[in-house]
């Protein structure tokens, strides 16, 4: 089935969502990875969706699986952005298993976009956009619709420079001179150049040409997720494949001392902490201070922030929390957190709505949300103590899992 050339209309974007995110634990125990708070306010998935807003694409499909609840809430209550036109819209979608050979889970992501096909012919675009809900990055998605179009490309991989050291966490591109995809190889143990393309797991579709990969390839289970299946055969098939550099796109308004471009897959604790960590300081590495790129957050009704003869040093703090006679350094402060008199928090993310009891000592601690800490607590101190009544990640970082406690 073919959609009309009269009927075709701009760009319908897909993100996905449905990850386990399994190495993100306990952060990732009752809910998604792309629904873990991120920067004090903000969810992972976010950026993905404010990436879109602020290029213009505002007919968005988020595909979700996995303790999928908490990601579900937050988009329904935080995400309805619509205007006034039928095709400005963010909307979940659950598995539906319409399709009577795929009565089951997604089995990758090709096939969560697949079982969902009937979307594409009902809103008829020109582009299929596919971008992951996983990452920590801000991207101008016009220019990578530009240079899609200027290549006269059939699918188009935005990709990023990086050490080949590294090529064995990435699907790693092999490009001609003008960027056309020569091979395409998912974590390869080894790569001979000093730097790679990897791919960042967010492509362009010309919509036609997609649509008759999904009827003939993913109908048959031949293909059902991109970086392991559809790259490499389209590549085999001398499809028109190519690698938008992601070093050069730039946002408006980028800051001097801010990376050049900036993307983060914080898959692991280690990752998750360091992004956090980058946010801070005086000229951070990514600075959310963007009135032309916004990165739009959650809602909360809540006083302002309230600080009472405490020392901050290089951190965050969001609105509600209140902080009195305390010490904190290199850290970030969820909303309407409270911390009480002579705790000392050092190198640590406190989420939201969470309690830390007076004279508690935290360093190098993730607290997830609805917590409370009782007083003359230490955590970040002793590997041993920790490792019994929290988690303790490979790297050092203590993570304090989800509570129940309710203000």
């Amino acid at each position: 089935m073919k959609i009309s050339k009269r009927e075709k209309k701009g760009v319908l974007a897909f993100v996905l969502a449905g990850g386990r995110g399994e190495r993100l634990y306990p952060l990732t125990a009752e809910r998604s990875k792309p629904s873990v708070p991120f920067g004090g306010k903000y969810r992972v998935i976010d950026f993905t969706l404010s990436n879109l807003l602020n290029s213009g694409i505002f007919s968005i499909y988020v595909l979700v699986q996995y303790k999928s609840q908490s990601l579900i809430e937050h988009v329904r209550t935080n995400w309805l952005k619509a205007g006034f036109l039928p095709e400005h819209f963010v909307t979940i979608v659950p598995p539906q298993m319409r399709r009577k050979e795929r009565q089951d889970w997604y089995k990758g992501t090709v096939d969560s976009i697949y079982q969902n096909i009937n979307l594409i012919y009902d809103f008829k675009p020109k582009f299929i956009a596919v971008f992951g809900g996983d990452h920590i990055f801000r991207m101008d998605i016009k220019k990578m619709i530009d240079f899609h179009l200027a290549k006269k490309s059939n699918v188009t991989i935005s990709a990023i420079p990086v050490k080949a050291n590294e090529a064995s966490q990435f699907g790693v591109l092999d490009t001609d001179v003008d960027f056309k995809v020569k091979g395409f190889v998912e974590k390869p143990r080894f790569f001979g150049k000093n730097k790679i393309l990897a791919s960042m797991g967010n492509y362009i579709f010309d919509t036609e040409f997609f649509l008759q990969i999904l009827e003939k390839q993913t109908q048959k289970g031949l293909i059902e997720d991109f970086g392991k299946d559809m790259m490499p055969y389209l590549v085999k098939k001398k499809a028109r494949v190519f690698a938008y550099d992601f070093s050069q796109n730039q946002i408006p308004m980028l800051k001097p001392y801010e990376a050049n471009y900036y993307w983060r897959d914080v898959g692991t604790i280690k990752s998750y902490w360091q992004a956090n960590m980058e946010l801070l300081g005086g000229k951070p590495v990514l600075d959310l201070n963007n009135s032309s790129w916004p990165i739009y957050a959650s809602h909360i009704d809540a006083a302002p922030a309230s600080i009472f003869d405490s020392k901050f040093e290089n951190s965050l703090i969001c609105e509600g929390s209140k902080v009195s006679g305390a010490k904190i350094k290199n850290s970030i402060i969820g909303r309407s957190v409270s911390i009480e008199s002579g705790c000392q928090i050092e190198d640590s993310i406190i989420m939201d709505f969470s309690v830390v009891g007076p004279n508690s000592r935290i360093r190098k601690t993730i607290i997830d949300r609805f917590n409370f800490i009782p007083k003359a607590t230490k955590i970040g101190y002793s590997a041993n103590q920790d490792s019994r009544r929290y988690d303790l990640d490979s790297s050092g970082i203590v993570v304090v899992p989800r509570g129940s406690h309710q203000l």
